[in-house]
């Protein structure tokens, strides 16, 4: 009796604790659709003939050349403003790079428009994924973070949905990516503050040594699966949206069927996430990404193999890799959170953030490269080369030491 009670008392806790992020997560869904719109807008016009391919080259780089930014800036901002208050700043940033494409189109300033709007993005992730990881407990974590995921992804859908109903050649889709941006901001104002965050630590409340960053190295040494799996989910999520496209031409389907793919993949890590979370919160998370791993590095396998014998069955070996490769992302921020110190939470996810973004920008370049030398498969001979770097990182995860207080601290200290 006693179990069912305290299983009982949990489960009201975890709905409480998602239904007070709802005004966040509103938030956070209405700028990701605004920043979709933005992308694909901006995409579209720079398709248009008269426009010099360096030109479209740079601003099509100022974007992720922002979001590098962003990860690097934000803790200062969140340490000295806190969460919330910074959270508004970005929004009003977000706004004013929405806003921009409204007024003009001349090119050189959409470089800076798509860098602030690349660095606001940036910003506001780490921003939610650092709140909402001081913000949940061991047991609900992976729920609350796999909430957040799916919010994201939605908003990507959503966005695309957006673009198809104004009409992709419409003049009124940047006013309406701005005033979804706008939507943001204003729902920040009616849905009230957020919910408090736990008490500081007091041992570190009063200390006056500055919280120092936790760089790659020093994450490496307290979670290394963690560190591994979130540069990997950089590369698969930028490789399999942006390169399905390539893959399904070189191997002959028709461009309703690629879409079919993309569409397919997309769905499957959205439908995947929440179970994903609720598993990672009840079992070992090392053990889920050692799972992830295997299978990843078994579906890469399968679909460079045999892919292209059936469409059908191309399409459920799909579906499959991204209800697994697409949730590696929210578990391994779990598990990487359960290993840090509440100071630490912000630098953290800026780092963590920055490895993923480096792993979205550096690879397809490599992974285009294979396919033209080698096929349409060589897309999945990346792929699943970091899905066994994954499987090894959490391996030695479990294999070795836990890492104990006076190890923690000494790794802060030579971070």
């Amino acid at each position: 009796m006693r179990s069912i009670a305290q299983s009982a008392a949990r489960l009201w806790q975890n709905a409480e604790r998602s239904r007070a992020m709802l005004p966040i997560m509103v938030g956070v869904c209405l700028a990701c659709i605004g920043s979709a719109m933005l992308t694909t807008a901006v995409s579209l016009h720079l398709g248009k003939p008269g426009i010099s391919p360096q030109v479209v080259q740079i601003v099509l780089t100022a974007y992720p050349v922002g979001f590098l930014v962003g990860c690097l800036v934000t803790r200062p901002a969140v340490a000295q403003y806190g969460h919330e208050r910074t959270f508004v700043v970005i929004l009003v940033l977000a706004l004013l790079a929405a806003s921009g494409f409204v007024f003009t189109d001349f090119l050189p300033s959409w470089i800076c428009f798509r860098l602030l709007g690349g660095m606001a993005m940036a910003s506001l992730f780490v921003v939610c994924e650092s709140w909402i990881n001081l913000y949940a407990e061991q047991h609900n974590r992976g729920v609350l973070f796999s909430l957040y995921m799916l919010t994201t992804a939605i908003a990507v859908l959503l966005g695309q949905l957006l673009v198809g109903l104004v009409g992709p050649q419409s003049p009124h889709l940047f006013p309406v990516a701005a005033l979804t941006v706008l939507l943001a901001l204003v729902s920040k104002f009616v849905g009230g503050r957020w919910p408090a965050l736990p008490a500081t630590d007091p041992e570190h409340a009063g200390s006056a040594r500055p919280v120092k960053r936790l760089g790659p190295l020093a994450l490496f040494r307290l979670a290394p699966v963690t560190v591994v799996a979130i540069f990997q989910g950089g590369i698969t999520n930028m490789n399999i949206f942006v390169l399905t496209p390539i893959y399904g031409t070189l191997i002959g389907l028709s461009a309703a069927t690629t879409v079919g793919l993309v569409t397919t993949i997309s769905i499957a890590g959205m439908l995947a996430q929440t179970p994903v979370g609720w598993l990672s919160d009840r079992f070992e998370r090392r053990i889920i990404l050692l799972v992830q791993g295997i299978l990843s590095v078994a579906l890469c396998a399968t679909i460079a193999w045999v892919g292209n014998s059936s469409v059908p069955l191309l399409f459920v070996l799909f579906f499959v890799y991204g209800c697994t490769a697409l949730t590696v992302y929210p578990v391994a921020m779990a598990f990487g959170a359960s290993q840090l110190h509440s100071r630490h939470m912000v630098g953290a996810s800026g780092t963590l953030l920055l490895l993923y973004s480096i792993g979205n920008v550096a690879t397809p370049g490599i992974s285009a490269g294979l396919m033209e030398h080698m096929g349409a498969p060589a897309m999945f001979l990346l792929l699943g080369g970091g899905a066994v770097l994954v499987t090894l990182a959490a391996c030695y995860n479990l294999l070795r030491r836990p890492v104990i207080a006076p190890a923690m601290q000494a790794v802060e200290e030579r971070a």
